[in-house]
């Protein structure tokens, strides 16, 4: 199927239109065009209709991300409509509509881009434009700002029946270039994709305008000074020290990741006289409360109050938390509702500190966190021009426990064995660490990739994914306040760690009377201290969290193996060997494994090898360092060569699903060599 202008046009003006926040939010609304497609059956064109689909992003939208379906088929569907009672009937229809194969799947909006005749539709969910939605007086407003060229609609669920009453409005005021849907967003129309586009920045910016000239000035009231922000150092520190608990709160019933936001807009709202009433009234556009929940957990302490005292209420208002959520889903549960999808907050407002964010991915979390920033935004416009009036709690429990909203859950794809994990992995710019890195954000982990170097560690966290799976973070894990600042680090990116791999190492070959006391202590600094420090904060952040957790030692055949000429090496890595078994019988009480992986012969990739010592050990064994990687395979039963990504599959059985009640092991990963057999 060719593409024509009309669809580039329709792309283009998607990617602008998506692309400034003040047009619509992450994932929010739909663009679309009519135009004509070749038919391949008849040999003629067909009308069809390019629509973003579900889940999409208009900022990103491609070809790929459109549903096509055929516009005679979408009429016949408006002439058999069966009613509102029905309508939800309605959307298994579009699937019979489609025109051809491939593409996304067609949203529930998709009525309202067919049935309004206009060749050009969009319907978008700015800041500005759910002000308006959520004002008390909300048609006086639009009347006040637009006249007639801007109508009002209000407020209905999506669906057909919703495309229905805006196909109507627009046959009725044929001078208005759209209208603003109570609780919920914009719609705008045009000929061509300059028309429909210039309309909808028009409501948008006119909605914007309405608002500065308008407003008042304190719309969420005087500033309270004991919720004033803390100082950025002390707020950030705060907030890492907060962000386990806060998490392992949220993750009560099912395993959370969490992201982090203390931008002034958040700042301001915690510091306003009117948060309290206000977060209790909740979001009110449905992108808005799917993703927060029907309204935020807010923390009711002083700024400064001692952490303490600050983790002893979010205890309890998290418990209080729980039974009012319940007490939502009891209320308007009917028998056929889905069961109750958790209790938990997704968003965790604390006064001085910011705005946490949970999600079972790092970006669901991220997005959810955007999400309350844009009702933040939406709560200060309508206060500033009217009274904040969201769409009714009933309302909005129709559309979280929708049973369309329960299937595209449904379809989405299993999630991955480590999925709403955290792995901070030592040593991972490059070698074993990066492998292993890999690895586990293959497996659905968020990675922190520790190292020396902080470029390095950066370039290789850019190398496994974007910022929501990996980031990279400088370390010396000798020194314990750059161990702790690392893992408060990891806090901050993700809400905390589950999985602490202990890789980083160094190692020095030299014979008993050459070793000197600069070569023994900086190995058993770098391993033996070094793993003991990183473990030690990790324990902390683990504990605090109260969901488990796994801590893997990379030591080394070397470990229980007397080899010549290595004695500072291979004594730190028996202490690391013997610190997992110590750590193993200590953290169990809290859910925490602990074990360990015996390498042995990794020379390919390995960064140890390529800093001299593949050549120490060349001269050792009196082979040429280029085949020192074969040797090491030859001396082994199994006569194969052991890889990084030996280790990384090595790390990934211990922690992932299947060896869920083993601790305190080491597992040999060294092709069969019966020096390192453990006795």
């Amino acid at each position: 199927m060719g593409r024509s202008k009309e669809l580039q046009l329709l792309i283009e003006r998607s990617n602008r239109l998506g692309s400034d926040k003040r047009n619509t939010n992450f994932a929010g609304g739909n663009t679309s065009a009519k135009g004509q497609a070749h038919d391949p059956v008849t040999g003629g064109f067909a009308e069809v209709l390019w629509v973003k689909g579900s889940g999409g992003d208009l900022g990103t939208l491609t070809y790929d991300g459109l549903a096509v379906l055929r516009m005679d088929r979408i009429r016949s569907l408006a002439d058999n409509y069966l009613g509102e009672e029905l309508e939800d009937f309605m959307v298994d229809g579009f699937d019979y509509c489609l025109h051809g194969r491939g593409g996304a799947a067609p949203s529930i909006d998709t009525a309202m881009h067919g049935l309004v005749e206009a060749a050009h539709v969009d319907h978008l969910h700015p800041d500005s434009g759910i002000a308006f939605a959520t004002a008390a007086d909300g048609p006086a407003l639009t009347k006040a700002c637009f006249g007639d060229r801007v109508a009002w609609v209000d407020w209905r669920r999506p669906g057909f029946q919703l495309g229905l009453d805006i196909a109507a409005i627009k046959e009725a005021n044929p001078q208005a270039i759209g209208c603003i849907l109570g609780g919920h967003g914009i719609t705008a129309w045009g000929q061509t994709s300059e028309e429909c586009e210039a309309n909808s920045l028009a409501i948008i910016r006119g909605c914007e305008a309405y608002i500065a000239e308008h407003g008042a000035p304190e719309p969420f009231g005087a500033r309270v000074a004991s919720r004033e922000p803390l100082a950025a150092a002390e707020r950030r520190s705060r907030a890492a020290a907060l962000a386990p608990v806060i998490r392992g709160l949220a993750s009560t019933d099912r395993r959370q990741v969490g992201h982090f936001t203390d931008e002034a807009v958040v700042l301001d709202f915690l510091a306003s006289e009117r948060l309290a009433d206000l977060a209790a009234l909740g979001t009110s556009c449905p992108d808005h409360f799917l993703r927060t929940k029907v309204r935020p957990l807010v923390l009711d302490t002083d700024a400064d109050a001692p952490l303490e005292e600050v983790i002893a209420r979010l205890k309890e208002r998290h418990e209080a938390y729980r039974e009012s959520y319940k007490d939502y889903y009891e209320r308007y549960a009917s028998a056929d509702s889905p069961a109750m999808r958790g209790a938990d907050p997704a968003i965790v407002l604390v006064p001085g500190v910011g705005m946490f964010s949970f999600g079972p991915d790092k970006k669901t979390a991220r997005v959810a966190g955007e999400f309350y920033v844009n009702a933040i935004n939406v709560m200060r416009g309508a206060e500033a021009i009217s009274t904040y009036r969201p769409i009714d709690e009933s309302e909005k429990f129709r559309i979280e426990y929708w049973d369309l909203e329960e299937a595209k859950l449904k379809r989405q794809p299993a999630p991955k064995p480590l999925a709403g994990r955290v792995a901070f992995v030592t040593g991972a710019a490059g070698g074993i660490g990066k492998a292993t890195a890999r690895r586990l954000a293959a497996e659905g982990a968020c990675v922190v990739i520790a190292d020396l170097d902080q470029a390095k560690a950066a370039a290789a966290a850019a190398d496994i994914g974007g910022t929501d799976t990996a980031v990279g973070v400088a370390v010396d894990v000798t020194d314990e306040h750059a161990v702790a600042a690392a893992l408060q680090a990891a806090a901050l990116a993700f809400g905390g760690v589950d999985l602490v791999v202990n890789n980083a190492g160094l190692s020095l070959s030299k014979p008993l009377v050459e070793t000197t006391a600069a070569d023994w202590d900086l190995q058993h600094d770098v391993m033996a201290k070094g793993s003991f420090l990183v473990s030690r904060e990790a324990a902390k952040i683990m504990i605090a969290q109260r969901v488990g957790g796994d801590i893997v030692y990379i030591a080394s055949k070397n470990a229980v193996f007397a080899g010549p000429k290595n004695i500072a090496y291979s004594a730190a890595k028996a202490d690391q060997a013997h610190q997992v078994r110590l750590l193993a019988a200590e953290l169990g009480e809290w859910g925490i494994r602990v074990n360990g992986v015996n390498p042995d012969g990794v020379v390919r990739g390995s960064g140890i090898f390529a800093g001299g010592w593949g050549a120490e050990r060349a001269a050792v064994y009196g082979v040429d360092e280029s085949e020192l990687g074969k040797y090491y395979a030859g001396r082994t039963l199994l006569k194969k060569e052991v890889l990084p990504s030996s280790v990384a599959d090595a790390v990934y059985a211990l922690v992932g699903p299947d060896l869920g009640l083993t601790t305190g092991v080491h597992l040999p990963v060294d092709s069969g060599n019966p020096q390192g057999f453990l006795r």
